[in-house]
């Protein structure tokens, strides 16, 4: 009883925690990762235990799904270089400053345990960027790119968790050993993801139903995991491909009754998954500082800080120099036509290397170290450290960094959205134009109004009021849904504007079926 006490007592205090975090516009994660810090002082306080395999997968594997779902594969290409040159470059420089100066600090680190350590806190995090990203005006092009880097940092940033890790637990095998299975774990990983999408869109095609339905949604999610893994393939790749495969049916297959469903449903799933992050993390925090003397905590908290130090100034050293580097052959026009739209300014590159707050991923990649692993303990506490620090130093500092900047932009959003009103209001005009009923002629004269409106007003969207039940609107509904869905498959619009004008026909439709 006791257990369930504490549940309901930290859920609801990281609900009044979310609320606080809303009120003064910062994002959440910076207050549960102040909560897990408290709750490790508490003498009192609960001791939960989480099988360290488990981590990731719980914790990672929903979150991650969460976001490659929502993933614009248009937006990726046309911002491959900068997304790929932050995945890559950024997370390898920052693990390897990371190694080197823990070694440095603590000369008998084994260097994989120190590689490792430099795996665990190179990954920004998704969630903690997007809540501060949704409360300012960004360029649609910075937004993209940051949010293609934390979808798929994690993938790089794991992949060398994995192999460091590896080299730890099996002391007598080299890197050279592990080089087949990384190429494996890279290639596989993504057709694996392809193939079980499609077998497990076939198996639930039929589930209409909201909470079986859902039910199926998360059972599959755990499923890809469990099995890339028992493939000894990359966890996070194959829920990467796994999920961008069904984002591009699903739209087309699921009512707008189980698509409001889900989406709350897993936006529920995310918060609590990562309160519960937070909160474990902490428990483990407090047998670790209250075994320790003074003069070893202060040396643990002083390895931690500078780790931080590390962790910011790394990313800044990589993103601002890369900038310069591209200006300068943009200068010379010594730059192909279409990487020239990429070249950042300094405004641009100024936000990029602050956004770099660390969360979940972090957290639950610490937490998977075997228990026997050497320095675990600091690990954890380091780990910890870089996401409370990074939280609290860049999460408030970036929403008045980016309105300081006074950045412009154009909108393309908004004008995408306001093109796929156009063509989906006529195309439900156009369903119902042969109708020679006075019904019908009510709806094409509500529809013309609506269509005016589209066109002179890019944020006016279809109010559900608009469209009272009956067969008639329902077939003019189904329509406007055809021709959105077309637009986004020729990539006429993107993800963002093509999900902004599906919200607004689903409510439509529930109301077409209310």
């Amino acid at each position: 009883m006791l257990t369930f006490e504490w549940i309901i007592a930290l859920l609801l205090g990281a609900v009044a925690l979310s609320a606080l975090a809303r009120r003064i516009k910062v994002p959440y994660p910076v207050f549960l990762a102040i909560g897990g810090m408290l709750l490790a002082f508490v003498p009192s306080g609960p001791s939960w235990a989480l099988e360290p395999k488990l981590a990731l997968a719980l914790f990672v594997a929903p979150v991650l799904l969460d976001a490659a779902f929502d993933t614009s594969l248009r937006d990726l290409r046309s911002n491959w270089l900068p997304v790929s040159t932050l995945v890559l470059a950024a997370v390898g420089i920052t693990t390897a400053a990371v190694a080197v100066t823990a070694h440095w600090l603590r000369p008998d680190m084994p260097w994989a345990v120190a590689i490792a350590l430099g795996a665990i806190v190179a990954p920004p995090d998704a969630a903690a960027a997007t809540a501060i990203l949704r409360q300012v005006k960004l360029p649609h092009r910075i937004q993209k790119i940051l949010e293609g880097e934390s979808l798929l940092n994690d993938a790089s940033a794991l992949l060398i968790y994995r192999v460091a890790v590896g080299l730890v637990v099996a002391e007598h095998e080299k890197i050279r050993e592990f080089a087949p299975s990384i190429a494996l774990a890279l290639v596989g990983s993504l057709v694996a993801g392809f193939l079980f999408a499609r077998v497990w869109m076939m198996m639930t095609r039929r589930i209409t139903e909201a909470p079986s339905a859902i039910i199926t949604q998360f059972g599959g999610t755990f499923m890809a995991w469990i099995v890339a893994e028992h493939l000894e393939l990359s966890g996070i790749l194959t829920i990467i491909a796994y999920a961008i495969t069904i984002a591009q049916t699903a739209p087309a297959r699921t009512s707008a009754r189980l698509r409001v469903s889900s989406y709350a449903v897993w936006e529920t799933v995310v918060f609590v998954l990562n309160v519960l992050a937070f909160m474990l993390i902490g428990m483990q925090l407090r047998p670790i500082l209250s075994g320790l003397d003074d003069e070893l905590r202060f040396k643990y908290y002083a390895f931690a800080a500078i780790i931080l130090a590390v962790v910011i100034l790394a990313r800044i050293l990589w993103v601002m120099p890369y900038g310069a580097f591209l200006r300068t052959l943009k200068a010379r026009n010594w730059l192909p036509a279409h990487v020239v739209p990429a070249v950042p300014d300094v405004k641009r590159g100024l936000v990029v290397s602050w956004c770099g707050m660390r969360g979940i991923v972090t957290l639950a990649a610490a937490f998977a170290l075997p228990e026997y692993f050497p320095f675990r303990d600091l690990i954890l506490l380091t780990a910890f450290a870089v996401v409370l620090g990074s939280l609290v130093i860049q999460g408030l500092t970036l929403r008045p960094l980016i309105l300081a900047l006074n950045f412009d932009d154009d909108d393309p959003v908004g004008r995408e959205a306001a093109h796929a009103r156009s063509v989906a209001f006529r195309a439900a005009l156009d369903e119902i134009d042969a109708d020679p009923s006075e019904e019908a002629e009510i709806l094409r004269l509500e529809y013309r109004a609506v269509l005016l409106r589209a066109e002179t007003d890019p944020d006016g969207g279809l109010t559900s009021r608009e469209l009272p039940a009956d067969p008639l609107r329902r077939r003019a509904v189904a329509a406007a849904r055809q021709a959105l869905l077309k637009l986004r498959q020729t990539e006429a619009i993107g993800d963002d504007a093509f999900h902004l004008v599906e919200e607004e026909l689903d409510r439509a439709e529930l109301a077409v079926e209310a």
